[in-house]
């Protein structure tokens, strides 16, 4: 079993493997698998990468992120080009509803709101963002409104998991509320535990899923 001083070195190896983050700012810790990333980095999507990079090592149980962004140079845009860059952006996604999303900026942080039908909509939306230059964080306030039955949506994420799932699909539980999902049961690793939350986020009508899945290594 990996103990805190190996998971922290793998963590610190995996962000300075990701290309895409400027890792030298960045520090961790780790105490009985909750890994946390303190430290600064030059844009907001970093931040987002480094959490996403910690999360797929083997070992970590959960993730606790206080990197702060920290902008650097002369060509930072100002809130109101932050806001014409990103409605741009947002009207130009093929895959969000016309005019039903709305933004706010407000010292570089962006606040979404409205609705869309599927939260991989939500999830598009705040991508479409939050690589915006001079952005320092992004607050997702979009609603999913689909109208579902709670039958419907179990047997569709039921029948997800036995297509795509490497594991025996019949021991995670699966309870739903609506459109709220709660997940539980066990899983060797965080790969199988995101597989099965991404199968419960990909079901139409799912509004939020709670994910209690165990990890058994």
């Amino acid at each position: 079993m990996i103990n805190d001083k190996q998971l922290q070195q793998a963590v610190t190896d995996e962000l300075a493997w990701e290309p895409s983050i400027t890792s030298a700012h960045i520090g961790v810790t780790a105490k009985d698998g909750v890994v946390t990333l303190s430290g600064h980095v030059p844009s907001y999507w970093e931040k987002r990468s480094a959490e996403t990079a910690a999360s797929r090592v083997k070992g970590v149980k959960a993730v606790v992120e206080e990197i702060k962004v920290k902008l650097f140079g002369d060509n930072l845009w100002t809130d109101e080009q932050i806001a014409e860059h990103g409605v741009r952006n947002l009207a130009s996604d093929s895959s969000l509803p016309k005019d039903r999303i709305k933004l706010t900026v407000e010292k570089g942080w962006v606040t979404l709101t409205g609705s869309v039908d599927w939260h991989y909509q939500k999830s598009a939306a705040e991508y479409d963002v939050h690589r915006l230059i001079g952005v320092l964080g992004v607050t997702n306030k979009i609603e999913v409104k689909p109208p579902a039955e709670a039958y419907q949506v179990r047997e569709k994420i039921e029948k997800a998991l036995s297509r795509v799932a490497p594991f025996d699909a019949e021991d995670i539980s699966i309870k739903t509320d609506g459109g709220k999902v709660t997940l539980g049961g066990n899983v060797r690793n965080w790969y199988e535990r995101d597989l099965v939350e991404t199968a419960a986020w990909s079901a139409p009508g799912v509004t939020q899923v709670q994910d209690n899945i165990a990890l058994t290594w």
